[in-house]
């Protein structure tokens, strides 16, 4: 089932999901407005389309031993497709590397990784990242604090 337009319910829908992924059925379809039944049918039908992607957990990093949080400024020696993919396929094998950006400019990719402690990080920069035949030069940028960190989109209703 392909939904394309979205009206007002599914809008609603969507922003308390967004809010909180573990709503019920019921607080769900009282906030937009509609019966427990049609409710359920219209997540279903946003899950199949894919505008629903999952749900998932925010875990603090820190409560599993996570000490730091870094981005990494990444810049290929070669932008070919069969680069960039080798490229990518690696950085799906290691787990540290939570997200991943192809972007447009001088730098190709900014990664947001996980470590431990400094230490860690190191290892992982030099013995994985930076020794990468492809990889011409990496900055990295600790993260000292998160101002702001909304999942998701706005959503207007």
């Amino acid at each position: 089932m392909r939904r394309q337009k979205l009206d007002k319910t599914d809008l609603k829908i969507l922003k308390k999901l967004q809010e909180n992924g573990r709503a019920t059925n019921v607080e769900l379809a009282e906030y937009a407005g509609i019966s427990a039944p049609p409710c359920l049918r219209r997540v279903r039908g946003l899950e199949e389309a894919n505008i629903i992607r999952g749900y998932n957990a925010d875990i603090n990093p820190g409560s599993l031993g996570y000490g730091i949080q870094v981005m990494t400024q990444v810049k290929l020696e070669s932008n070919r497709d069969l680069d960039i993919r080798k490229f990518e396929l690696q950085i799906q094998e290691w787990d540290c590397v939570r997200e991943c950006y192809l972007l447009s400019g001088d730098i190709d990719y900014l990664l947001k990784i996980v470590a431990k402690d400094w230490d860690s990080y190191q290892h992982f920069l030099t013995t994985q990242l930076a020794a990468m035949n492809n990889v011409a030069s990496v900055k990295t940028s600790p993260i000292v604090r998160t101002a702001k960190a909304l999942r998701g989109v706005p959503i207007e209703v």
